[in-house]
């Protein structure tokens, strides 16, 4: 038996991946103070801030040339500590991909418990964050490491991006289709994992596919909206989407895909507790017609390096429903379809 198969890395945290997020509503509380307050001065442009909680921040440099910046890390989601550091790379990553950005430059954020967990772990994490990277062709530069209880790993990632080719969640235009680029499970999957160590390859299949194709396909289609879909869920990163846009979503549940085995999971009760806050966030500002609250749960699902959701079509894609016209009393979903 190898050092990595005697640790269950998912044994070491209280949560995994992004479902550990901070609850929506809860992380809204606390940043409200600073949303909508001016910037410090500083060179360029704030094309994307605080305001709309968008995947990542944008400046435009004088030259015209648009940087993007964003970090994002999380407690194991899988027990394979080379699988998790390719996970939460993907993930970090995928918040420049979003933005419709090219990644440049990451360094690595590392939290361990190194009396309890050996190095050679902690090795195998950052190995596999590298070779994400090196498939994103993006530059790994350092990092930073701390001794903590729990393990955690990601990634503080910077791009650059056409600040007029920008995607963002505020620019979403009634009429738009809404196309989904993986499935949802993972969460369920992971939670599984997690309880029972059962490994599931799809999901970690997912979990590591790079956002890098489809990111430059919907560039390249004239997409000016799109987010991509993780701890929150499909209906909370929608709901966000729908916000800032000043509009409605319809979600038809019967088009969303789902991995193997995540109805499976769900009917077993693999729901983490991050999946059932974000329900709870949307379900005010949500009309559910025909749903069941089953497929409630899945499309509120926490996912740890999601697809993204784009506001236009995509070939190969599953177009999972569109945007309205806002609609009275605050509503933002319109959830239709169950099976």
């Amino acid at each position: 038996m190898t050092t990595t198969e005697r640790y269950r890395l998912t044994q070491y945290a209280h949560g995994g991946g992004c479902a550990c997020k901070i609850p929506p509503g809860e992380l809204e509380q606390v940043v409200a103070g600073l949303v909508g307050t001016s910037a410090p001065a500083g060179p360029g442009e704030l094309l994307v801030g605080l305001d709309d909680g968008d995947d990542a921040a944008v400046v435009r440099l004088e030259s015209g040339t648009a940087v993007v910046a964003t970090a994002d890390f999380f407690t194991p989601v899988v027990d394979d500590p080379y699988d998790w550091g390719r996970i939460a790379a993907a993930n970090a990553l995928s918040d420049v991909y979003a933005m419709g950005g090219t990644p440049v430059v990451a360094v690595n954020l590392l939290s361990w418990p190194r009396e309890v967990l050996p190095l050679t772990l902690a090795a195998e994490v950052l190995r596999g964050g590298l070779d994400v990277a090196r498939e994103a062709a993006c530059h790994v530069a350092g990092g930073h490491s701390v001794d903590d209880p729990e393990p955690k790993y990601g990634m503080a990632v910077t791009g650059i991006a056409d600040p007029e080719r920008l995607m963002r969640n505020d620019a979403g235009g009634a009429g738009l289709p809404l196309t989904l680029t993986k499935p949802l499970g993972i969460g369920v999957l992971n939670s599984r994992h997690k309880q029972t160590g059962e490994t599931f390859p799809q999901a970690v299949a997912a979990m590591t596919e790079l956002n890098r194709e489809a990111s430059i396909a919907a560039v390249a289609a004239g997409v000016r909206c799109a987010t991509d879909v993780t701890g929150f869920g499909l209906l909370g990163h929608l709901h966000k989407l729908a916000r800032a846009s000043g509009l409605t979503a319809r979600v038809d549940a019967a088009a969303v895909p789902y991995l193997d085995g995540a109805r499976e999971a769900l009917a077993a009760g693999f729901v983490s507790g991050g999946t059932r806050r974000n329900l709870d966030w949307v379900r005010p500002h949500a009309e559910v017609s025909g749903v069941s609250e089953d497929d409630l749960l899945l499309l509120a699902d926490a996912q740890t390096s999601g697809g993204l959701l784009i506001t236009g079509e995509l070939p190969g894609h599953p177009v999972i429903g569109e945007l309205l016209p806002a609609r009275d009393a605050g509503v933002t979903l319109v959830v239709t379809g169950g099976r």
